[in-house]
């Protein structure tokens, strides 16, 4: 099986980078994310006739997750439980397919908002492992994919590409992301490559991309028995040098 993850930062303007992509790559389930549309404006038909179903989570104008599959599939959540039932926000999906739960995300940055925007997403991110610690415990196969907004460690971003005090980076954020580890999940990236650049974001400003000054902020964390079936695991660089690309690539993970 074949896993891939992508925030696609708008997928009106993607919509043809992401039908280019699934039938280079044709991945069995594709994670999307920040698609910025409500989900009666996602465009599902292009997609259909590749032979993918569609599921979308929306909102006007800001973040929304969708679930692109050729495989059958069911939708178990759309948005994350725990969280308050006014949270308008659109960052959460969970399918089942095969047997195997598979939640694709949409972190809060946490830049914006001061304290109060900084404390959502930490108190996303708690919400986040109660449900992984919920699923384990199931002892359900499980994937939680797509932006996180975490650079867990140093090695996952350029030199001086990111502040101290940037909330991608801040030892509560990354303290939340190790809990998530702790649990039982493993880094799928991290487990195939595990130091150096491995970059999924690069800014459009002061030619990040061609100094490949990156972040790597897309994950797949898998459970123990999905681990033991890793194969490979790594993002698709190539995607970011075509005209108009998004900021991120997609992380392609693949399990025997």
């Amino acid at each position: 099986m074949k896993i891939a993850t992508w925030n696609v930062n708008s997928i009106r303007q993607r919509e043809k980078h992401v039908a280019g992509w699934l039938e280079r790559c044709q991945p069995d389930v594709l994670l999307l994310q920040e698609i910025k549309c409500e989900a009666a404006a996602f465009p599902a038909l292009p997609y259909h006739g590749l032979g993918y179903r569609s599921e979308a989570v929306g909102q006007k104008a800001y973040n929304g997750v969708a679930v692109l599959a050729r495989v059958p599939f069911e939708v178990r959540q759309r948005a994350l439980p725990g969280l308050p039932a006014e949270d308008a926000q659109a960052r959460y999906i969970e399918i089942v397919t095969d047997g195997i739960t598979i939640a694709g995300i949409y972190l809060p940055n946490g830049n914006s908002g001061g304290d109060a925007g900084y404390a959502y997403k930490l108190a996303w991110l708690d919400r986040l492992a109660e449900r992984a610690e919920a699923l384990l415990e199931a002892d359900e196969p499980l994937v939680i994919a797509g932006d996180f907004n975490v650079c867990p460690a140093d090695d996952d971003l350029a030199a001086g590409a990111l502040s101290p005090s940037d909330a991608l980076v801040r030892p509560e954020t990354r303290a939340r992301f190790r809990r998530l580890l702790w649990q039982g999940l493993t880094d799928a990236v991290r487990a195939v490559h595990p130091h150096g650049a491995v970059y999924t974001f690069w800014d459009y400003q002061a030619g990040a991309w061609q100094r490949d000054s990156g972040l790597r902020i897309d994950h797949a964390l898998l459970s123990p028995t999905l681990a033991e079936r890793l194969v490979a695991a790594a993002p698709d660089r190539e995607e970011r040098a075509l005209p108009q690309p998004s900021d991120h690539v997609p992380v392609v993970v693949e399990l025997r």
